[in-house]
């Protein structure tokens, strides 16, 4: 059973409003690893400040549970890459002279590595079953993935996009949509930055220009959006499970 309700819903947003059908959305949450958000991770060793990322969990998790209360389909990335390296570019890895860089020992494991701790997503974000986590080499989620794939056999034409960062993976993952035809709405609250400034400045370039890129509203009026199709889902199911049980 398809539990997304058809219809064309409207957000407010800059730098107009942005309207979407439900049912051929996605939520799609970027990189919300340790690696980034928890101390001792990649975001410290490269000298920032990771508490500066984790306001964005909350209003994610908001909009998670909304999601899945739909039916919507989730797709959660993690960049990261093999234990060999293989998949990392030389010019990434040594790239900034760091002490610790991609694949050295940290405390939370190799940096960057699949299977280690540092690379997990946030438990307050983890996937459930029948998400969809898409394992990244790089900063576009769309790079050396099957996203666009994914995306494209379900239907999907809209994306909803928190994560982080908002100048790095999150932009360039809504770079590289907009230019497949994808109409991203990026949630500012959802997405953060280790600079502030650069979080501005990111979210109004890509809505510049009559959105360039993509559309930037705050969660509270995504959900407030949402907000009446819950009860229409959850009557489809109660009345979709006594069919199945008669």
């Amino acid at each position: 059973m398809n539990d997304v309700m058809p219809g064309t819903l409207r957000v407010p947003a800059n730098p107009y409003d942005y309207t979407f059908d439900v049912g051929s959305t996605a939520l799609v949450v970027i990189d919300m690893q340790g690696d980034f958000l928890l101390p001792g991770g990649f975001g410290e060793v490269l000298g920032n400040d990771a508490s500066r990322l984790r306001p964005a969990i909350q209003p994610s998790m908001r909009v998670l549970a909304a999601a899945r209360e739909l039916g919507m389909l989730v797709v959660h990335t993690r960049e990261g890459h093999l234990a060999d390296l293989s998949d990392c570019p030389p010019a990434k890895r040594l790239r900034g002279q760091l002490a610790l860089g991609i694949g050295d020992p940290g405390p939370m494991g190799r940096i960057l590595v699949r299977g280690e701790p540092g690379w997990e997503i946030v438990p307050e974000l983890a996937p459930i079953a029948g998400e969809i986590v898409i394992d990244k080499p790089g900063k576009g989620a769309f790079f050396a993935t099957p996203l666009d794939h994914v995306l494209l056999s379900r239907g999907i034409s809209s994306l909803l996009v928190a994560g982080v960062t908002t100048e790095v993976c999150v932009q360039t993952t809504v770079r590289e949509a907009n230019d497949r035809g994808y109409e991203c709405l990026v949630l500012a609250d959802c997405t953060a930055s280790y600079y502030p400034e650069f979080h501005e400045a990111t979210l109004a370039m890509l809505a510049s220009q009559g959105a360039i890129a993509g559309w930037v509203a705050d969660s509270a009026d995504l959900l407030a959006a949402l907000a009446p199709l819950a009860p229409l889902v959850r009557r489809m199911r109660r009345a979709f499970a006594v069919g199945g049980a008669a």
